[in-house]
């Protein structure tokens, strides 16, 4: 008997081990993470709450991204979400807007800064993923943007995805008729290029 209990606590804490503490991952992005123009449930965040428990982590998705949201109005949303979501880790997939815009890369990398350090105070991590401009904005801007990012993850020594559109921006079969937005057939790709730096702060 004392053998049996014995096996059966080393097989509770075993699928402990196996499994993630309870909590929740909040993707704070915007049109690419809201899955414009397609049913989310196709969407790279409902994927990745797929993936997640089959893998046997315990932790809830909560997808906060708005389409055609810039840095300054996910600046503006966090402390709310932040307070209602109480998150272990946020996803920061903002910027895009922000460079189709024009808008300065300084400001963009100010406006994630503060996004970083908001979430660190709530004792949330951060995983920031990168965005890059095509190139018709020019060399000096296209430049300046992908920097902001480079920079702060390594100010912060941030967890990153230097681009999180890798494999799919710039392939017509992977967008959608806009050439902007990543199409269905994209959203696993998104997925597989988060995938590896998420999964060890789950």
């Amino acid at each position: 008997m004392r053998a049996w209990l014995l096996n059966a606590a080393l097989g509770s804490l075993l699928l402990l081990s196996q499994g993630a503490a309870a909590g929740t991952v909040l993707i704070v992005g915007d049109s690419i993470s809201a899955a414009f123009g397609l049913d989310t449930r196709v969407g790279w965040v409902s994927l990745l709450q797929k993936r997640m428990q089959e893998q046997g982590f315990d932790s809830k998705v909560v997808n906060a991204s708005i389409s055609g949201d810039t840095s300054a109005g996910g600046l503006a949303r966090l402390p709310a979400l932040l307070a209602e979501h109480k998150p272990q880790l946020v996803v920061l997939e903002l910027g895009g807007n922000d460079g189709l815009r024009g808008q300065l890369p300084a400001q963009l990398q100010q406006n994630l800064t503060s996004m970083v350090d908001q979430s660190q105070q709530a004792g949330a991590k951060v995983l920031l993923l990168g965005m890059r401009i095509p190139p018709n904005y020019g060399p000096r801007y296209t430049q300046a943007f992908e920097a902001a990012y480079v920079d702060l993850a390594r100010e912060k020594q941030l967890p990153f995805v230097p681009f999180f559109l890798e494999g799919v921006g710039g392939v017509p079969a992977l967008m959608q008729a806009d050439g902007i937005h990543p199409a269905a057939a994209a959203q696993n790709t998104l997925l597989e290029n988060v995938w590896p730096t998420l999964k060890p702060l789950l």
